[in-house]
Order: structure tokens, then C-alpha cells, then sequence
């Protein structure tokens, strides 16, 4: 109980000075006290260890000593508690003017073959008075025309400037008078932690400009969107999240932009997430720039080891991708590496074998091809220049590498 009081006071006193208001320091003080009984409040966050009392007259007169916190009034809790609905109103009056409406038309095909066409919704956001909006890859995929609604209900034409399925992100560009178009604030610079406040706007199932709240449940998930991609250090958050939120902007206390939400789990309740802001600021510039965003690529091709396979082909290490094929002028070859040389017959298959076998990139060790996938997207940049660790026959060797982006 102390805990969520000592919590709920913070976020009222952050509430209150977002939103402009002020809480008298009597109030802050008696909530204090009433957080934790006997303690000063300027060092709740360093207490300090007590010798435990080791009669039972010492521990009666510890009891006796102890003041006694005055409770809050009803008018003073309230007033904590409007500075909390105050930090929501304001957000929602800042930022839900940067939040459009997208309809989306695509050209369907029924079982017998035949084509008509339907409509998709989904949401978006302002980051520039250029007209760039963000939205997901899937809102707009296979869309022959998008419409983009703004908050004032003008309706415009917008144009596909680029987008990436390997993350869900997309850019559109509308055409209308900069005045019309007020940018989401994407300057948080800080680490996401569990337990912040996150706010979703969109426009749910139609439901336009819809606001709902919850905290950042969790931080790096992976989010398999198919199962060739997958989207790595997802937010996970229990603000409602439905079909049409998708694209729309996830935002902490202050209104900034913390990710945009992209996906729910089936079957849950409460289950939603978000592409983080880092990787907004990773890949939306290149989509804006050329169209599309350049992966970090090696150019091989491989198997992910496991201790049976490799005990079956006598190699030196249970874990890594023994490589098949190499791309020519991609940066593996560029480096030296070298693909398979032989098959070899593996129960009921016949597989390629002899090639090197890759085990670290820098510091972080390769287990497999769903690991190289992650800390390709997370860890590698195009152009930049690593060191790779890997097995040719039993002797490990390194090499320099020159990372590359996949080819488009």
C-alpha cells in the first residue's frame, strides 16, 4: 500500500506540473507521510539500514515514537486526482491533431478468382510540416490509392513515399497548406522503462480519434509478423489496442512519441505492441530519402547447427550457421569466406557441407540464423565495418568485414 502511494503521488506531481497546475507543498507533504509513516521524505529514495530491535520493550517504544501521518482530505485528494486526468486531457489536446485517419483501397480477389475492390482503415501521424506521415507497412500494403483524413476532417489524396515490411513502417506524403499539419514531438531521448504511462490515439474500428491509456508492460519483446519477419525490441503495452489503431502514435506522459502501434495478440486481452521510437528514427529518414530502408546483409546462405547435426558431420562446434553459399561481391565474399564444397548424405537428406562455419559478429556471439537476423537489425549499420568469427575445419580464424544492405 505505501508503494502505490509513493507511486501515485509521483505521477500526480508530474501530472500537475505538465498540465500547468500546482499542488500546495502541505498537500505533497501529508501525502508523503502518508506514503511512508515516520520517513523524510527528501531521502525516500536512499533509506537507510536500522538495527532490528531485539526485546520486545524496545519494539513497543519504536511503535510508541513513531508519529502519526494526518490523513488527506477528500478535497485533497482530489485535487491530486484532477492533475492526473489533466496530464491526459493534455496530451490528448496536443497530439491528437498530428493523428490522421487512413482508408486505404486494394483490389481483392474471391475463391473463384474474380477481383473487386475493398477498403482498409488505419491510423497515422504528422512528423513534419513537409506532409510526411508515419503509418505501418501493413495499413497501406497492396493499396492502389490512399486517403488521408485530418483532424479538421480535410480529405487529401497521399502519395506512397516509401515503406518496409521487415519493420511495419511506412511514409506518406499529403499536399496540403503547412499550416494544417502539426508535427508529433519525437524528441524522447530517454530509456523506456516498465510501468510508464502509454496513451494510444487512433481511430479503432472507425472510431476516430480515439484515446486509450495503459503503461509499457515490457521492453524487447520480438514480434513475429509473418514467418519470414520478425520485428525485434517491440514494445509491449496494455493500452487497448484495436484494428484501425494500427499506425497510430504510442505516447508517454509528456505527449512525445514513444512507438507506433502495430499489432495485438490474438486471443488476449490487453495485449498490444509497438514498434519502438528508435527504430522509427532508424529506418523512416532512409524510407523518406530512397523509398525503402537498407538492411544490414552478409550475402550467405546457411544452416542453423544444433548438436546432432553437428555430431553427424563431425564438426568442431555445436552452435552457429554453417554456411552453404556465399553471394558473389556481397560482403562475405568480399571478406574471404568461403561456401560448401561437398554434399554429404544426412539421414533421408542430401546436404551441403565443407563451407565455414560463422560464430560471433564483433562481440556478439552467432547461435543460429534467427540470432544473426536480430543483431543484424539491432546491433549492425549499413557501412559499417566488423569482425567475424568463424570455423574453417577445426581452426577458428577472424576476418573484417564491410557490411553492405540487401540488395532491394
Amino acid at each position: 500500500m505505501r508503494a502505490r502511494r509513493i507511486i501515485l503521488l509521483s505521477l500526480m506531481v508530474a501530472s500537475a506540473a505538465l498540465s500547468g497546475c500546482s499542488l500546495p507543498n502541505e498537500i505533497i507533504q501529508r501525502a508523503l507521510e502518508q506514503a511512508s509513516p515516520g520517513s523524510n521524505p527528501a531521502i525516500l529514495a536512499t533509506p537507510t539500514l536500522t538495527a532490528t530491535p531485539s526485546t520486545q520493550q524496545e519494539r513497543v517504544a519504536l511503535d510508541v515514537d513513531a508519529p502519526t501521518a494526518t490523513p488527506l482530505s477528500n478535497d485533497e485528494l482530489l485535487a491530486l486526482y484532477d492533475a492526473a486526468e489533466a496530464m491526459t486531457i493534455r496530451v490528448y489536446e496536443q497530439v491528437s491533431p498530428s493523428v490522421v485517419f487512413i482508408t486505404s483501397q486494394v483490389i481483392s480477389m474471391d475463391f473463384f478468382g474474380r477481383t473487386y475492390p475493398s477498403e482498409g482503415t488505419g491510423s497515422g501521424f504528422v512528423i513534419d510540416k513537409a506532409g510526411h506521415i508515419v503509418t505501418n507497412h501493413h495499413v497501406i500494403e497492396n493499396a492502389r490509392a490512399v486517403e488521408v483524413t485530418l483532424l479538421d476532417q480535410t480529405v487529401v489524396q497521399a502519395e506512397v513515399i516509401g515503406s518496409d515490411a521487415a519493420t511495419d513502417l511506412a511514409v506518406l506524403k499529403v499536399d496540403v497548406d503547412p499550416s494544417q499539419l502539426y508535427p508529433v514531438d519525437m524528441s524522447y531521448a530517454e530509456a523506456l522503462r516498465v510501468g510508464q504511462t502509454a496513451i494510444a490515439i487512433g481511430n479503432p474500428f472507425g472510431l476516430d480519434w480515439t484515446l486509450t491509456q495503459g503503461v509499457v508492460s515490457s521492453l524487447g519483446r520480438s514480434l513475429d509478423i509473418s514467418s519470414e519477419r520478425t520485428i525485434y525490441n517491440v514494445i509491449q503495452t496494455d493500452a487497448a489496442i484495436n484494428p484501425g489503431n494500427s499506425g497510430g502514435p504510442l505516447l508517454n506522459a509528456r505527449g512525445q512519441l514513444i512507438g507506433v502501434n502495430t499489432a495485438i495478440k490474438q486471443d488476449a486481452e490487453n495485449i498490444g505492441f509497438a514498434v519502438p521510437l528508435d527504430t522509427v528514427k532508424r529506418v523512416v529518414p532512409q524510407l523518406i530519402e530512397q523509398g525503402y530502408f537498407g538492411h544490414p546483409w552478409l550475402g550467405i546462405s546457411g544452416y542453423s547447427l544444433f548438436a546432432e547435426l553437428s555430431n553427424r558431420l563431425d564438426l568442431p562446434v555445436d552452435e552457429g550457421i554453417l554456411i552453404t553459399s556465399i553471394s558473389s561481391g556481397g560482403p562475405a565474399d568480399l571478406a574471404g569466406l568461403r561456401g560448401a564444397q561437398r554434399e554429404q548424405v544426412v539421414g533421408n537428406y542430401r546436404l551441403a557441407v565443407g563451407g565455414d562455419i560463422l560464430v560471433a559478429i564483433d562481440e556478439f556471439a552467432i547461435d543460429g540464423s534467427d540470432t544473426l537476423r536480430e543483431v543484424l537489425e539491432t546491433q549492425i549499420e549499413v557501412g559499417q565495418s566488423v569482425i567475424v568469427t568463424f570455423y574453417r575445419g577445426d581452426q577458428m580464424l577472424t576476418a573484417d568485414l564491410f557490411i553492405q544492405a540487401e540488395p532491394n
